[in-house]
């Protein structure tokens, strides 16, 4: 079981980790902003091509690896466990070099070619596309914490009944392999926590939604569309992901309270299928913002007119300050998604506060 799952992780990374360059905006290459007459350039293509075939090839040597050295060996789950997240943070940590590596020679070049110099920079953001907008409502997260809320309420009426030992943690095959003492606070510990990530969810969903959309003055009609789609699936994953866990957490949490609530079938099955839908999910949200806009025609560039880069901003083209920028979270430049706009506190508020918080409670 343990084998499988890793085995899924692992082909899930490298597939994700080889499709990065190709899956972010064509006019941002290795977190460099590149002019649109300057995206199809010979070299830039070499470069991604040449770090997708690197980090696939050397992640699936490794998936290859694993599945001969568990073949051949039968390990304890706890090695093949610690060997199985070696091999994923070695995955990201190839990923992350290579990305740096590239990223100073895609720096270079757009540098030595001078692209984007003597040109009037435009900002441009497009307001008629928020009637467009299809992201979910902030109230419609409310949904999984009513029932969130309906467990807890449940568990404190049936707390005499609770066994003396209360599980913290289960296994990949569903069943818990660590328990602590029955008291009021550990009764419903995970259910406070699943709260707290719940709450972190609808702060992201509406802080996402009063994100500026920016556009290319270029090539508005693409951009619109990458925009919205990363607006709408990004919504549509961060609420899928909320429901699955307060799915997942309330199985749990019913199976302590009516220790014959399902089989063990069920109990083996159930975080197999989460982790199914979730890696699904993330998948399906990686290919639709990666290819919005693809077909949709640029306007030929006016001559002495481009973009407005924000490479200045962008430290390293992974992590973004600009404290003029109202926005909390704006589009990631290296990977898919959104990341924090780091010169805004309110963005630490929503996302390292409720992290600080569910450390705190698992750790009491």
């Amino acid at each position: 079981m343990a084998f499988i799952v890793f085995f899924i992780l692992i082909l899930f990374l490298t597939c994700l980790e080889s499709a990065i360059p190709y899956l972010v905006k064509r006019t941002v290459v290795f977190g460099v902003s590149i002019p649109d007459q300057h995206v199809t350039d010979d070299k830039l293509n070499r470069y991604k091509k040449t770090y997708t075939i690197f980090v696939a090839s050397v992640s699936i040597a490794a998936l290859a690896i694993f599945t001969f050295w568990y073949s051949t060996s039968s390990p304890a789950e706890e090695k093949m466990v610690l060997y199985g997240m070696a091999i994923q943070f070695g995955i990201m940590l190839l990923s992350i070099a290579l990305y740096f590596f590239y990223h100073g020679k895609t720096a270079q070049r757009k540098k030595a070619e001078k692209w984007g110099e003597n040109v009037k920079r435009i900002k441009a953001a497009d307001l008629s596309a928020r009637v467009q907008d299809e992201m979910l409502p902030w109230y419609v997260f409310f949904l999984p914490m009513i029932i969130t809320i309906g467990v807890l309420i449940y568990t404190i009426s049936k707390y005499p009944v609770l066994p003396d030992q209360i599980p913290t943690h289960w296994g990949i095959n569903g069943k818990p392999d660590a328990f602590t003492v029955k008291t009021p606070f550990s009764a419903i510990q995970m259910l406070i926590i699943l709260l707290v990530m719940q709450v972190m969810m609808i702060a992201i969903n509406l802080s996402t939604k009063r994100s500026g959309i920016k556009v290319s003055t270029t090539n508005t009609q693409a951009t619109r569309a990458r925009q919205l789609t990363l607006r709408k699936y990004s919504s549509w994953l961060t609420f899928i992901t909320s429901v699955l866990l307060t799915m997942l957490f309330s199985f749990f949490q019913l199976s302590t309270i009516h220790e014959d609530l399902a089989g063990d079938a069920v109990t083996f099955a159930l975080p197999m299928v989460f982790l199914f839908l979730v890696l699904a999910g993330t998948i399906i949200f990686a290919v639709k913002v990666g290819t919005a806009g693809n077909n949709s025609a640029g306007a030929q560039p006016a001559e002495g007119v481009g973009d407005y880069d924000e490479d200045e901003y962008w430290k390293g083209g992974l992590f973004y300050f600009n404290k003029n920028d109202p926005s909390i979270f704006v589009e990631k430049r290296f990977g898919v998604g959104w990341t924090l706009n780091f010169a805004n506190p309110i963005g630490y508020l929503i996302i390292i506060v409720p992290l600080i918080v569910i450390l705190v409670l698992s750790f009491l």
